[in-house]
């Protein structure tokens, strides 16, 4: 392989390796649906905001910035407590203080 075929080829695997890292977490997570709001501390799956930076960093049980997969079509319908639920938007509620 020549100079020029090996610098391309090495070109060509890095910017392949970015757009593994830079894909979604739920990336190939066929029905699923990002979750915000029903996690309990510690066991989310990822973070939208501050307070949490990705899985299992949430410190306030169901807080709204932090998100878990769940079946397609049930966040709405999980159960929490005071009959609040899930959200496929971030949420401004239960969320750790500053």
């Amino acid at each position: 392989m020549n100079k020029s075929a090996l610098t391309k080829a090495v070109i060509a695997s890095a910017f392949t390796a970015a757009l593994v890292v830079a894909a979604p977490a739920n990336a190939g997570q066929a029905g699923m649906d990002k979750c915000f709001g029903v996690s309990l501390a510690g066991e989310n799956d990822c973070a939208a905001g501050p307070g949490t930076s990705c899985e299992g960093t949430s410190t306030v049980d169901y807080q709204g910035n932090a998100w878990t997969l769940v079946p397609a079509g049930t966040c709405d319908s999980v159960g929490l407590p005071d009959g609040r639920s899930g959200s496929l938007d971030e949420l401004d509620r239960d969320l750790p203080e500053a």
